[in-house]
């Protein structure tokens, strides 16, 4: 376990390190026009991959695939630590992306592999999650340190220790189990060529949008595309000899609900992690230090919120529920972001990421319980990853939908303002019109010997791009309370839930089942 909590480790600390390092590293490197496809390149990798490895891990057992997933993971972060430009990041990222999905297509279900009872299952899921939300509690300050003191190279490297620590723990300690015995363990490749594409495609429409508009006539096409090949691959799966995904979980409405939640869960948490810091750094002149201590409420509480989440789950007979709870403390703390300034009381902001992070804690471990339930036990390495990759798709959503809300009022804030001072300059109007003049030092300092040869308050213009770059944020904050309202209408429906041990379980009455409607009532 000790293995398996290291290796699931990199996922968090990769992701909790570099978001905090990102606009560092997009100033250095002059890329903001990539900035998102940073982290949707590594989600592609991820969502590719995790259903993929799920079902290989359920069929050949899950050992092999952490082992060369560690590896995978190891070179790709060597290599985004040596990227010279933008663009070799972006694609160290996706190879990073590859080996991040194997390990959440796998690290999940390696639990009830070595822990079958229900109940004694959560308290070990707990321990996953745990490390998890600790690797994401360092990761902010541990990020803005290594930024602001060393280099932000260094947020990369810093995986290779625990790399290093968690492939001789599984090699060594980690038992090969496999479930399925029998001598046909295809799998459809086809199946995996049709996701691989269908989000692929997903991905170029949401970038595509961002800078084209919906109303594009290619964007359309990819939308539809995207569509298309979608449905394409749900029927392939109901007519495959070897489905990547049972059927049996795709008509089950219970796991239809459950991955629904994800891809909601996954957007909205993907909001709050990687554009946070853009917003710290950017609008409130936050050092990446700063910033990342700010944030770390938000991530400890993950983990402080599934210890919690673990201790009532036993004891509640509608264990459901709970992501319902979360939800609901979802949407008052996002509604509180909303709110947030560059004068507001640091102590407040801590408490409103700390609640942000205690809903998380109550959502993420329950949702891969839940499906995993469904599921049975001979798809539980496919339960797992339809859980962590319905989250990765909707944090592909997240990326284009937060974009398109940042960059559109941060534009209209910088047209209003290129209005009202009468600027003419088309140097001017460039430089003012990324976000990136809030976070590179070259750029404002070219912004101020502009702005002195026109005869303009450099002040008045940096503050004009601070409050545009508040108001897209907030945009998105505002989303996520509108996803977190809808995600409470889903939850309360989820079907009945408990891990009580048999024994108890027996002596408690179940609620009654309502009464079917006839065909024709």
């Amino acid at each position: 376990m000790m293995g398996i909590c290291l290796a699931f480790m990199l996922i968090a600390l990769n992701t909790s390190v570099v978001g905090t390092a990102m606009p560092r590293i997009v100033a250095d490197l002059r890329g903001y026009d990539l900035y998102q496809w940073s982290a949707s390149a590594f989600l592609l990798g991820n969502a590719v991959m995790i259903p993929i490895t799920g079902r290989l891990g359920d069929l050949y057992g899950r050992k092999p695939f952490v082992l060369a997933a560690v590896v995978l993971f190891t070179l790709a972060s060597a290599a985004c630590g040596l990227s010279q430009t933008m663009l070799q990041l972006v694609v160290f990222r996706g190879l990073q992306g590859l080996a991040g999905g194997m390990l959440l297509g796998v690290a999940p279900a390696c639990v009830p592999d070595l822990f079958p009872d229900a109940a004694q299952r959560v308290r070990w899921q707990v321990l996953l999650s745990s490390s998890y939300g600790i690797a994401l509690a360092v990761g902010p300050w541990l990020g803005g340190w290594l930024t602001e003191h060393v280099s932000w190279r260094y947020v990369f490297y810093v995986n290779l220790p625990v790399a290093a620590a968690a492939l001789l723990m599984v090699w060594t300690f980690f038992p090969h189990i496999v479930h399925h015995e029998e001598t046909d363990r295809s799998i459809d490749w086809l199946g995996a060529l049709l996701l691989l594409v269908a989000l692929s495609s997903l991905l170029g429409a949401a970038e595509y949008s961002q800078g084209h508009g919906f109303g594009n006539a290619l964007a359309l096409g990819l939308w539809l595309g995207t569509g298309a090949l979608t449905y394409t691959f749900f029927r392939h799966q109901y007519h495959t000899a070897a489905p990547i995904i049972a059927p049996s979980l795709l008509a089950d409405a219970g796991a239809r609900k459950l991955m629904l939640l994800g891809v909601l869960t996954g957007l909205t948490m993907f909001m709050l992690i990687f554009y946070t810091p853009l917003l710290l750094q950017g609008s409130f002149g936050q050092s990446p230090n700063q910033a990342g201590l700010v944030m770390t409420p938000l991530l400890v509480f993950i983990t402080i919120g599934s210890i919690i989440n673990g201790r009532l789950l036993p004891r509640l007979r509608r264990a459901e529920r709970l992501v319902a709870w979360g939800q609901f403390v979802m949407l008052v703390s996002c509604l509180l972001l909303t709110q947030l300034q560059s004068d507001t009381p640091r102590a407040a902001m801590l408490l409103v990421f700390a609640l942000c992070g205690t809903s998380l804690g109550f959502q993420l471990p329950n949702l891969t319980l839940q499906m995993m339930a469904v599921a049975g036990r001979a798809h539980m390495g496919v339960a797992g990853a339809l859980s962590q990759s319905s989250r990765m798709i909707g944090s592909m959503f997240g990326v284009g939908i937060a974009s398109v809300l940042v960059n559109a009022f941060y534009a209209q804030q910088i047209r209003s303002a290129v209005g009202t001072f009468g600027i003419q300059d088309e140097a001017l109007i460039t430089l003012l019109s990324s976000p990136q003049v809030l976070i590179r030092q070259q750029d404002q300092e070219l912004l101020h010997q502009l702005s002195h040869t026109l005869g303009l308050d450099t002040e008045a213009l940096m503050q004009a791009a601070r409050h545009g770059l508040v108001n897209g944020t907030h945009a998105a904050f505002l989303l996520c309370a509108v996803i977190a309202g809808l995600s409470i209408l889903i939850s309360v429906r989820l079907p009945h839930y408990t891990v009580r041990s048999p024994r108890e379980a027996a002596q408690v009455p179940h609620p009654p089942e309502p009464p079917k409607k006839s065909p024709g009532g």
